[in-house]
């Protein structure tokens, strides 16, 4: 079989790996948006929000109905939200989220993590007063003064409403997430959301350096390889 078959083997194993922690990390945030509210996609908003976003991104229906089913008293974990502050390679701002029903083994796995790449872990808030934290919503379209009517007529407190090659992207509190996405889909049934989230943005970004950015590239990895964490935001302008 030889030399071909061992990389598609090798292959194979780094997409069943891939797959593997990207349902354990819905496997989580179902779990929460389960147990904080109704285990009812119907009635439970963050939820219905969760379970749409796992289906995008292709999760098995089976993985969803069993955190659900965690969540109604089938289950016994207890994951809590933790979340970290940095400073990266560069100087780069980080913010790293996790859910954890272990404190002590996520903050030595994400210190690890710093230490490793020379970076530092800083104070509560310290990191995150640089970012705005909002709620995102986006998607094709060019009537910005439809937008705007639909979110003043349903009373949403948006920060702004943006038009801009194409898409249209309203940035409104995190609070009024579900809000203005049922304000939006009531004045535009037809409307196919591309991004529908809740999100850090940095408020200006950073360019780093050619030697630290395959350092900060390599540190983003070895924090997307801890089981705990879940969504990582930082401030670097990162080569497309």
């Amino acid at each position: 079989m030889g030399r071909i078959f061992e990389k598609r083997k090798q292959s194979i194993f780094k997409t069943a790996a891939q797959k593997s922690k990207l349902y354990a990390k819905y496997g989580k945030q179902l779990y929460m948006a389960a147990k904080n509210g109704v285990p009812n996609p119907d009635v439970n908003p963050a939820l219905r929000s969760m379970v749409e976003k796992a289906k995008r991104e292709q999760v098995p229906s089976h993985v969803i109905e069993k955190a659900i089913q965690k969540a109604s008293g089938a289950g016994g974990e207890d994951f809590q939200a933790a979340r970290y502050e940095g400073f990266g390679p560069g100087g780069a701002m980080v913010i790293v989220d996790c859910l954890t029903d272990n404190n002590q083994r996520t903050i030595s796995e994400v210190r690890s993590c710093f230490t490793k790449t020379g970076s530092k872990l800083a104070a509560t808030g310290s990191v995150a007063i640089s970012f705005d934290h909002l709620a995102v919503l986006s998607f094709k379209g060019d009537n910005e003064d439809q937008v705007l009517e639909a979110m003043f007529a349903a009373d949403v407190a948006i920060e702004e409403v943006e038009s801009k090659d194409g898409y249209i992207t309203i940035f409104a509190p995190p609070a009024e997430f579900f809000k203005a996405k049922t304000a939006l889909l009531n004045a535009l049934p037809d409307v196919e959301l591309e991004t529908q989230e809740i999100t850090f943005l940095p408020q200006s970004s950073k360019t780093l350096s050619a030697e630290d950015l395959p350092l900060f590239e390599k540190f983003l990895d070895m924090l997307n390889d801890c089981d705990d964490v879940q969504d990582i935001y930082h401030n670097v302008a990162l080569p497309s």
